[in-house]
C-alpha cells in the first residue's frame, strides 16, 4: 500500500508529536491550525512528562536533549492543605522521581521549532469535512482554502470538527469549574505565598472545593480556584473578588493566592468524554488526545496520553498495511484512554466530594507507600 498523503487538524502536543515523528521518518504531513500563528494566546501551565508516555514520545521523536533542555526535574514536589491553611502532606524529596516538570508553551515550542517551517498552516480554520465512502477526505477550511487528502488526523481538542465523522458522541459538563488566576515573579512579590505552593503541585481541599497552585517556570505560579457550579460559571472584571467570596471561612493564607492574583482571569468549565469512548474503525480518519478521549484533569494523563498516541499513530502509518496498522492502534488507544479516564472522573468526583480532603490524603498515601513522608503543620491562620 501507498503511503498516503496527511493532513493533521490542529497544532497541540498530539498533532505536532505526530508530524515530528512523520517528518523524522521521511513521510511528512502537514498541519493545519486554526490560530494565526504560535504566540496568539498563552497555552497554560506545567504538565509532568511521564516515563512511558510523553517521555517515550519525545525520546521517538529525536529530541531528548531539546527537551533536557525545558524539563523542571525539581518541581516535583506535592503539598496538600486543609481549608484552615494546616498542612496535611507533603512530598519535598524528589530525588530519583521521573516525571518532570515542564511548561506547556515551552513544549510546544519545542515541537514547533523541530518541524521545517511549511509543515504547519497556520490561519486554517476547519469548517467542514466530508468523506464519500472510504474515499479521499475532503477539507474546507474558513479562509476559502480546500484539501483533498488520503488520511486525516483530528488533533483538534475538546470540540473536535473531525469527530463527527466517525462519532456524535459530545463532551459532556463534569459540574466543576476551575477559575484560572496567576501569579507573576511570585519569589520576588509575594515570598510567602511562594513557600505555601513550594517547588511543585499543592492542593487546599475543604467544603467540597479546592484552591490548586502549580509551580510553573520563570518564578510564575498558575492558581484554580476550582468548585461545582453551573455551566455558565462566572465571567466578568470581578471574577476574582466573586471567586475569593465562594471561599468564605478559609484560611487568609489561602485566600491570598486569589486575592493576589494578577489581573489576568478565566472561567474554564471542565468537560469530558465518556470513559471507554471509541469508534468504528473509518479508513481515512482518525482521532488523537482531546478529540479521541477528553477527561478531566485530575488523573494527569491528558498531555502524556495525546502524545503517546501521536507517537504510536506515526509508527502505524509508517507500516506498510498503513490502514490495518491505524485499526489495530485505534483498538489500544481506547483500552489505554478507558482506564486513565476512568481514573480521571473518579478523581474529579472524589476530589469535589465532601470527604475530598480524605480522598486526597488516601491517593497520596497509595502512591507513596508505607513509612513516606507526611506533615501537620500550620501554616496560615
Amino acid at each position: 500500500m501507498s503511503k498516503p498523503t496527511i493532513a493533521i487538524i490542529g497544532a497541540g502536543p498530539a498533532g505536532l508529536t505526530l508530524a515530528r515523528i512523520l517528518n523524522l521518518q521521511g513521510a511528512p504531513a502537514i498541519v493545519f491550525e486554526r490560530e494565526s500563528h504560535a504566540g496568539v494566546r498563552s497555552q497554560g501551565g506545567s504538565l509532568d512528562m511521564h516515563p512511558d508516555a510523553g517521555q517515550f514520545a519525545i525520546h521517538l521523536a529525536g529530541l531528548d536533549a531539546a527537551f533536557a533542555r525545558i524539563a523542571r526535574y525539581e518541581d516535583q514536589e506535592t503539598r496538600v492543605y486543609d481549608k484552615h491553611g494546616t498542612l496535611r502532606f507533603i512530598e519535598d524529596d524528589v530525588t530519583g522521581k521521573d516525571r518532570p516538570e515542564v511548561d506547556r508553551g515551552h513544549l510546544r515550542q519545542m515541537l514547533l521549532d523541530s518541524l521545517p517551517s511549511d509543515a504547519i498552516r497556520w490561519g486554517h480554520e476547519l469548517k467542514s469535512v466530508e468523506q464519500q465512502d472510504a474515499g479521499p477526505v475532503e477539507l474546507a477550511f474558513a479562509n476559502g482554502a480546500r484539501e483533498r487528502l488520503d488520511l486525516v488526523v483530528g488533533a483538534d481538542g475538546a470540540w473536535s470538527r473531525v469527530r463527527p465523522l466517525v462519532s456524535d458522541v459530545r463532551p459532556i459538563y463534569s459540574g466543576v469549574t476551575f477559575v484560572e488566576l496567576g501569579i507573576d515573579d511570585v519569589d520576588t512579590r509575594h515570598p510567602d505565598l511562594a513557600r505555601l505552593v513550594g517547588n511543585g503541585l499543592m492542593f487546599a481541599l475543604g467544603d467540597g472545593k479546592a484552591i490548586i497552585g502549580h509551580r510553573d517556570a520563570n518564578a510564575h505560579i498558575g492558581v484554580y480556584a476550582a468548585l461545582r457550579m453551573p455551566e455558565t460559571g462566572i465571567e466578568g472584571a470581578a471574577l476574582r473578588t466573586t471567586a475569593a467570596a465562594l471561599f468564605d471561612g478559609w484560611s487568609d493564607a489561602l485566600l491570598q493566592l486569589i486575592t493576589r492574583a494578577d489581573d489576568r482571569a478565566g472561567s474554564r468549565p471542565i468537560h469530558a468524554l465518556p470513559v471507554g469512548h471509541r469508534w468504528a474503525h473509518r479508513p481515512g480518519v482518525t482521532l488523537i488526545g482531546d478529540a479521541a478521549h477528553l477527561m478531566s484533569p485530575f488523573g494527569g494523563d491528558g498531555a502524556n496520553l495525546a502524545m503517546r498516541d501521536g507517537a504510536d499513530l506515526a509508527l502505524a502509518i509508517l507500516e506498510d498495511d498503513w490502514d490495518g496498522a491505524i485499526a489495530r492502534h485505534e483498538t489500544v488507544m481506547f483500552d489505554r484512554a478507558a482506564e486513565a479516564a476512568a481514573g480521571a472522573k473518579s478523581g474529579i468526583n472524589d476530589t469535589f466530594s465532601e470527604d475530598g480532603l480524605a480522598h486526597m490524603l488516601g491517593r497520596m498515601a497509595r502512591q507513596l507507600g508505607p513509612g513516606e513522608p507526611s506533615a501537620d503543620d500550620r501554616l496560615g491562620p
